[in-house]
């Protein structure tokens, strides 16, 4: 069975890497897609950058396909012929939002289920956006995300100085 995880990765996580392992031992192969509005711009790092952290990250992971696509899960899902889609869940308000995403989805692919995966105890704090606040202002990220998305972040704050004022 297939199941594609979506998500902007905007940097992979190793909350990130905790879905995509629990997900390859419920499914045969797991595609992480990185989704994205090619009319919009923003994120700290480019598609092609996302795409080669992620594929650095799950290397070892024979049953994990990383990919890219500009436009809707539910599109992505019917064109590669899955009828899963995994979302991790930290908290009660990741469940709304989530909730309202997979009846969307549902409405657009009616043969595409949700499963929902509950994040690991030692990645409920963690998102993309509170490690990049940690790179912003030269903070340790290793213990976050997997060695190449620290250097990435490294290397992407490095020129920037932060005063405090």
């Amino acid at each position: 069975m297939l199941a594609i995880y979506p998500g902007s990765f905007d940097p992979v996580t190793n909350g990130h890497l905790d879905i995509i392992d629990r997900a390859t031992a419920l499914f045969d192969q797991v595609r992480v897609v990185i989704l994205y509005n090619p009319a919009k711009t923003g994120g700290l790092f480019s598609i092609e950058e996302r795409l080669a952290m992620l594929k650095d990250a799950t290397r070892d992971r024979p049953a994990v396909h990383v990919d890219s696509y500009p436009g809707l899960t539910a599109d992505y899902a019917r064109l590669h012929g899955a009828k899963f889609l995994v979302r991790g869940l930290r908290a009660v308000s990741d469940f709304d939002s989530e909730l309202r995403i997979a009846l969307t989805n549902k409405k657009l692919n009616p043969e595409l289920e949700t499963v929902f995966l509950a994040t690991g105890l030692e990645y409920l704090f963690l998102s993309s956006s509170g490690v990049k606040e940690i790179a912003r202002f030269g903070g340790n990220v290793q213990d976050f995300v997997p060695p190449l998305v620290a250097q990435y972040l490294r290397q992407r704050y490095l020129s920037q100085s932060v005063s405090v004022d």
